[in-house]
């Protein structure tokens, strides 16, 4: 299996990228971003893209892949909803309609948070405009679109949160979150979970497109018990 990365350097990335690469039915991870993560491994390829509304340059080497799993985005704390939406909307559906484009057969999932309003009529500014990416995510055309809804995310394996900000909050939390982890499973995920569960959408789908927590853990479950 072919798969590309957006957003490998991000907290839920990097825990993609690393289940990736350990993989063994994985044959090629590339990762698409504006900066490089520096992993050497052999399996791992890195494209630097500074445009995310145009990727018509790259467009020959974001084919011949069998998965996408889109993990970049930003918190919507002191943004306006334009800014806001240009990042989550504009980027999202500029790389997933090229890659629909070139790729049909491929699996896309998409990283978007409880609380997502698919109505797009709510009053949480972020809640509606990730529900508008959902929607028009869905309607693309890829053999399957998968719409992971992780809550609370613990980061394991040395993994840390890119903005400063919250790698100082989970800092100065991390026992709690552990704990809360442990007793709340189907509520807390961490980033080994979210990992494992794209990939076992990509390689085995799941039976609705929309995963909130409880159902990501249980993917996840089900890949390590295979």
């Amino acid at each position: 299996m072919n798969v590309l990365i957006f957003g490998a350097t991000g907290m839920v990335g990097q825990g993609v990228l690393r289940e990736c690469l350990l993989a063994a039915d994985v044959e090629l991870v590339q990762s698409v971003g504006r900066s490089a993560t520096g992993g050497g491994e052999a399996k791992l390829r890195e494209v630097v893209h500074a445009d995310f509304l145009d990727f018509s340059a790259i467009e020959d080497r974001l084919r011949g892949f069998d998965a996408c799993f889109f993990c970049m985005g930003v918190s919507s704390l002191g943004m306006n909803e334009a800014d806001y939406t240009r990042v989550t909307h504009d980027y999202t559906l500029a790389a997933a309609r090229t890659l629909a484009r070139l790729n049909p057969a491929m699996v896309f999932t998409y990283v978007t948070g409880t609380g997502t309003d698919s109505s797009e009529q709510g009053r949480v500014m972020w809640a509606r405009v990730k529900g508008r990416t959902e929607n028009e995510l869905q309607r693309l055309g890829f053999k399957a679109t998968y719409l992971f809804r992780p809550g609370a995310i613990v980061p394991l394996n040395g993994i840390a949160p890119k903005d400063a900000r919250l790698r100082a909050l989970y800092r100065w939390t991390k026992p709690v979150w552990h704990l809360a982890r442990a007793l709340l499973p189907n509520q807390v995920a961490s980033t080994r979970t979210i990992g494992l569960a794209m990939l076992g959408v990509a390689r085995t789908g799941a039976d609705k497109a929309i995963l909130e927590p409880a159902d990501i853990e249980a993917i996840a479950r089900r890949e390590q018990s295979g």
